[in-house]
C-alpha cells in the first residue's frame, strides 16, 4: 500500500518545515479510501445535470477519475450552495473532519466575493483553518484559485480586484499549510464563457470536466496531462445587437433574480442538505 501523505506532511512538519506546495509527483504516489469534499454551488456541481434532476460537477467527476485510476474510492460530497467560507467551516469541517478523509478538496470563497461584507484576510483564515484542520489529521487537500469573473460577466468587472485579492491570499495560505494549489485563475481558459452556463457564475458540464481533469493532472492520476489548460478554438465575433440580447436576457432571467433574493437576506441554499452526506463507493460503470 502506497503512504498517505498526511503522514508526509507530518515527517516534515517534525523536521521543521512544511513543504510549500506538494507536487504532482509526490501525491502520484499515494494511494486514497475516502475522498471528501466540502464547498458552496460550485462543489456541489452546479450547473452540470447529471441526467435525474440533480447535479453532477466536478467533485463527482474527480471521485471518479480517482476511483478508476486505483481501483475504487469512497466518495462524500458535504457541499450546499449558497454558502459562504465562514459557514463551510462552521457547518462541513466538524463532518468532514469525522469522516476521517485521506484525500478532501477545500474550495470556498465566491458568495463571500459577492457580498459588501467581504474581508479578504478572514476569507483565506477560515480556507486556511480547513485546510491544515485536514493536512494534520493525514488528509492531502486539494484546492484552487477562482478564474477572472470579467470575461464571463462583464457586469462583474467591479468584483475582478476582489477576486485578484482572494487569490494571492489563497496562494499563500496554501503554501504555509501543506495543501495543494491548482492556479485554477492564472488560466485564461478557465474564464472562457463557453465553459460557463447561463447564469454566469457557475460552470457548464464542459467546465465542470475541465475542472475534473486539471484536478487529476494536479493529482498525479495516470494518463492525466495539461490539456485541460489549452484554450478552446477561436470563437466568432457576435455582433453588437447579438451581445445586447444576451445582457438583457441575462439581467431578466438571473441577475435581478438575485438581486430580490439577496435583498430579502435569503439564500439559495437554505433548507437544503448535503447531496452525498455519506462516504459511498464510487460506481464504477
Amino acid at each position: 500500500m502506497r503512504a498517505s501523505l498526511g503522514d508526509a506532511v507530518n515527517a516534515a512538519r517534525e523536521d521543521g518545515g512544511v513543504p510549500p506546495c506538494v507536487t504532482a509527483a509526490t501525491l502520484a504516489g499515494v494511494m486514497w479510501h475516502r475522498y471528501v469534499a466540502i464547498g458552496d454551488s460550485t462543489t456541489e456541481g452546479l450547473d452540470d445535470p447529471d441526467g435525474s434532476g440533480g447535479y453532477r460537477g466536478w467533485a463527482d467527476r474527480f471521485a471518479l477519475a480517482v476511483a478508476r485510476s486505483q481501483g475504487g474510492l469512497e466518495y462524500a460530497n458535504l457541499a450546499i450552495r449558497g454558502r459562504t467560507t465562514a459557514r463551510i467551516r462552521a457547518e462541513q469541517l466538524p463532518v468532514a473532519l469525522e469522516l476521517a478523509p485521506d484525500l478532501a478538496t477545500v474550495v470556498a470563497g465566491m458568495n463571500d466575493v459577492l457580498r459588501p461584507s467581504f474581508d479578504v484576510d478572514r476569507v483565506a483564515d477560515d480556507v486556511g483553518a480547513m485546510q491544515q484542520a485536514l493536512v494534520e489529521q493525514g488528509a492531502t487537500v486539494l484546492t484552487f484559485t477562482l478564474p477572472d469573473p470579467a470575461p464571463v460577466m462583464p457586469a462583474a468587472r467591479p468584483l475582478r480586484g476582489r477576486v485578484s485579492a482572494l487569490n494571492e491570499a489563497l496562494r499563500k495560505v496554501t503554501a504555509s499549510t501543506g495543501a495543494t494549489m491548482l492556479d485554477l485563475g492564472a488560466h485564461p481558459v478557465a474564464s472562457d464563457p463557453r465553459l460557463w452556463s447561463d447564469d454566469r457564475l457557475h460552470a457548464n458540464s464542459a467546465g465542470h470536466e475541465r475542472i475534473a481533469a486539471a484536478l487529476a493532472h494536479t493529482a498525479g492520476l495516470p494518463g492525466s496531462d495539461d490539456s485541460w489548460s489549452r484554450p478552446l478554438a477561436t470563437a466568432r465575433r457576435r455582433p453588437r445587437q447579438e451581445v445586447i440580447r444576451a445582457e438583457l436576457a441575462w439581467t431578466r432571467r438571473h441577475l435581478l433574480p438575485w438581486l430580490a433574493r439577496h435583498l430579502r437576506g435569503s439564500s439559495s441554499g437554505e433548507g437544503r442538505v448535503a447531496k452525498r452526506p455519506v462516504p459511498l463507493p464510487v460506481d464504477l460503470d
